[in-house]
């Protein structure tokens, strides 16, 4: 199975941006996105920013991957 995680947008170098959530940082490609700015929530994948997210919509999301998280009992 396949996941695909909203991250932030804190850092962009020419095609390639740093992507951070719950502390976890991650460099992810933008070949994909146009028009990706620092701030903007992406939905990333296998390295990739797959689609721009409406930040509202992001932190639903992130708040739903905490809650599964915590009901596994899973705390890494």
């Amino acid at each position: 199975m396949c996941l695909a995680v909203p991250m932030e947008v804190v850092e962009i170098e020419q095609q390639n941006a740093t992507c951070c959530v719950d502390g976890v940082t991650r460099n992810v490609s933008l070949m994909m996105l146009d028009d990706v700015v620092v701030g903007d929530y992406v939905l990333t994948h296998a390295g990739f920013a797959i689609e721009k997210l409406d930040p509202h919509e992001a932190q639903e999301t992130i708040t739903l991957l905490r809650q599964l998280l915590a009901a596994t009992g899973d705390d890494s």
